[in-house]
């Protein structure tokens, strides 16, 4: 399991949370102002998805 962070303008927060979210497990993004207020950080915690083979493989036994 890891850290995502992610400054970004407001606009893109919802964008940039559902790609990150296609390409990990991811849970919800906490929010907060940026330091000089005029963007957007965004903290996931998130997992690495385990891969197609592996979940497939796991299924044949």
């Amino acid at each position: 399991m890891f850290e995502i962070r992610v400054i970004c303008e407001r606009d893109d927060a919802d964008r940039i949370g559902q790609t990150l979210a296609a390409a990990f497990d991811t849970g919800p993004a906490r929010q907060y102002p940026s330091r000089a207020n005029k963007r957007t950080r965004l903290y996931f915690t998130a997992d690495h998805r385990p891969e197609a083979s592996a979940v497939d493989s796991s299924r044949e036994h």
